[in-house]
């Protein structure tokens, strides 16, 4: 199955740029009921991590920068994804997640996404 994104100008362009990478990754990508998928979503203002088995379709635990517990708090916005990443981490492991295969959504692995997959790898979550 071929997708196509349309080539654009700007920021148009990254935006179309990052759409082709996650779709080049998600080919080889999949979510199982033993290894869920570990979705990172970056936006300029905060992260969200998500544990998806692709095959029932379920999300089996969630963390955001927008909780409770991480909203507000100090530091950096690296800082609030190593919190996100462990929280995931934690939530995971309680609805028996022990692995997942990681989705970076077209993003690079670096910053704030490889400060939330740290935190999630010292929390116990199996890469």
């Amino acid at each position: 199955m071929a997708y196509g994104v349309k080539i654009a100008k700007g920021d148009a362009y990254k935006r179309a740029a990052a759409k082709r990478r996650h779709i080049r990754i998600r080919k080889r990508i999949s979510g199982t009921t033993e290894r869920p998928r570990l979705v990172v979503t970056r936006s300029n203002r905060g992260i969200t991590a998500q544990v998806i088995d692709d095959i029932k379709g379920h999300t089996l635990a969630s963390a955001s920068s927008l909780d409770a517990s991480i909203r507000g708090g100090e530091g950096d916005k690296s800082a609030q994804a190593q919190k996100v990443g462990s929280l995931v981490a934690e939530r995971a492991k309680a609805a028996g997640v022990e692995a997942v295969v990681f989705d970076r959504g077209g993003k690079q692995y670096a910053g704030r996404i490889a400060a939330l997959a740290d935190a999630a790898r010292e929390a116990g979550l199996k890469f």
